[in-house]
């Protein structure tokens, strides 16, 4: 008796932006966190005061303020600015452009890495503010610092054939464990140097993101993002879990696939 070969039923390939566990966790986080606005107003002041990163609080040479929170706050307020945020759009935007990369990078890296990471891109961006705002005594909040943080890494190996961003992909998982392209390769990659033109140009122009609250009114801290932005860049390799290969990783700028140096 003869019988047919069974026929596998093709299995669907996982789509691009599913979120990973990691960043649906940081994007409740950053939901539950922004429920602070239903609280009465002066503790709402409160909570920004303590939490958001204030320049002045680390700055002696003038006449000393008191601020909430004290010593621990000096150190604290290093990330916990990055969960606050002003409004509803703004937390929508930083969202939405983290949805993204920060999901190739969540899978890339793992929860710990990723939160680690997160944590390092906001402290190089609240230094990176703490420099030019050197007696500013409005709070930063926002987590744009760390946004552009995760967007800096992600092209490391976005355009690598077979990533996210490259003409020809695979499923998610597959798409976010490429090897990376090295630093230097990455500056040379032609797609990489028109996304950091753009990104830098609109950041720039627009300064849409991490905003300050205070008595001054309301501005765009873009040196935050140019602060987490470089440091996503350079400590990327700090974090990456997945070896390059001995000749380096593929450009996607080639349909094939083969290096385009």
């Amino acid at each position: 008796m003869e019988s047919s070969p069974e026929i596998q039923p093709d299995i669907p390939r996982e789509p691009i932006l599913t979120l990973p566990g990691a960043l649906t966790t940081y994007v409740v986080l950053l939901a539950v966190i922004h429920l602070r606005v239903l609280l009465p107003s002066e503790w709402e002041n409160w909570t920004i005061d303590v939490f958001g990163f204030i320049p002045k609080r680390y700055d002696s040479s003038l006449l000393a303020l008191d601020f909430p929170g004290g010593i621990g706050a000096q150190v604290w307020s290093f990330v916990t600015y990055s969960l606050l945020h002003a409004n509803l759009s703004h937390i929508a935007f930083n969202v939405l452009w983290l949805l993204p990369f920060g999901s190739a990078l969540a899978r890339r890296f793992g929860a710990i890495r990723f939160f680690v990471f997160m944590a390092v891109t906001a402290v190089a961006g609240a230094l990176a503010h703490l420099v030019t705002h050197e007696h500013s005594v409005a709070p930063m909040i926002g987590a744009s610092a760390s946004v552009s943080g995760t967007m800096a890494a992600a092209i490391r190996f976005a355009f690598v054939h077979g990533s996210f961003l490259s003409f020809s992909r695979g499923d998610a998982d597959a798409a976010a464990r490429v090897p990376a392209l090295s630093l230097t390769r990455t500056l040379r990659n032609p797609r990489v140097l028109a996304f950091l033109a753009v990104w830098f140009g609109v950041n720039i122009i627009f300064g849409v993101g991490s905003i300050a609250i205070g008595a001054d009114g309301a501005s765009v801290a873009w040196q935050a993002h140019i602060g987490g932005f470089v440091a996503g860049l350079v400590l990327f390799s700090v974090f990456d879990p997945v070896p390059r290969t001995p000749t380096d990783a593929a450009d996607a700028s080639s349909p094939d696939g083969s290096r385009s140096d």
